[in-house]
């Protein structure tokens, strides 16, 4: 089994023991309380700048531990200070030690969209998001079949969320532009053994459709490499461990600022 297909069947077993102590209608008249979800792509569109959607991350399967970040809202905060467009947080709590709680603090927090990124691949987990308040739900090509993840693409956007398309490959690019994906997140890292390929999202931005957020994903170290990605065409960054490992406001202060004019 690969990495990816490991971390989706645990945040399915892990879904499917949170629904059996509070079935599918409980979380789905939560979520139907919520106010309406942000527009996620108004916040990402990008003109003057690079957007980056900050990520809080506790861990991750190829570096383990990164940080204890005990207080996620004071983390989310310190992330719209900076700048972030939108905040990512990691709610797989097995290998990246998150949780829903989070998601729900974070929104309570900050007033810019926030996406549960986890490795969704259940109608509950996506009631589970909007309950939690999520404005965005990741979806990651590579990880469903065809016919699941347009039913998921279908009820995040009937449930008034953003989904953020996720793809590793061309072929995985049209997949997720042929949904009509609003955005589309082109991941450096593959999620089957975690390697990098740092040209990845260079040769697959072209393949992007015009008017679709462009998202790279992973390999955010330094400006330079903010700078790489928007000279690739990205609209936006997702931005997890140079975050939560240093001075986020100073970081994201510095990665954006190096991207205007460009």
């Amino acid at each position: 089994m690969s990495l990816l297909a490991d971390l989706t069947t645990g945040a399915v077993e892990d879904a499917e023991r949170r629904r059996s102590e509070l079935p599918l209608s409980a979380v789905e008249r939560r979520a139907e309380a919520q106010p309406s979800a942000l527009d996620a792509v108004g916040f990402l569109s990008s003109d003057d700048a690079i957007r980056v959607i900050a990520e809080v991350k506790r861990a991750s399967p190829s570096r383990g531990d990164l940080a204890a970040i005990p207080d996620p809202a004071h983390q989310a905060r310190l992330y719209a200070e900076g700048g972030a467009a939108a905040i990512s947080v990691l709610t797989e709590g097995r290998r990246f030690k998150g949780s829903l709680d989070d998601l729900t603090a974070v929104k309570c927090a900050v007033e810019v969209p926030v996406l549960r990124k986890d490795f969704i691949a259940t109608p509950y987990q996506v009631a589970e998001a909007r309950a939690a308040g999520a404005d965005l739900v990741l979806l990651i090509v590579a990880g469903l079949e065809r016919r699941a993840l347009a039913e998921l693409f279908a009820l995040i956007t009937e449930m008034g969320m953003t989904p953020l398309v996720e793809a590793h490959s061309r072929d995985e690019v049209q997949v997720a532009a042929d949904l009509g994906a609003p955005i589309i997140g082109v991941n450096v890292r593959d999620l089957t053994d975690f390697s990098l390929d740092r040209d990845l999202f260079a040769r697959l931005a072209p393949e992007i459709p015009n008017g679709t957020i462009r998202v790279a994903e992973s390999a955010v170290s330094v400006p330079d490499d903010v700078v790489r990605y928007r000279r690739d065409g990205a609209d936006a960054v997702l931005i997890g461990e140079a975050l939560v490992t240093g001075d986020p406001v100073a970081t994201l202060t510095s990665f954006i600022s190096a991207t205007e004019g460009i």
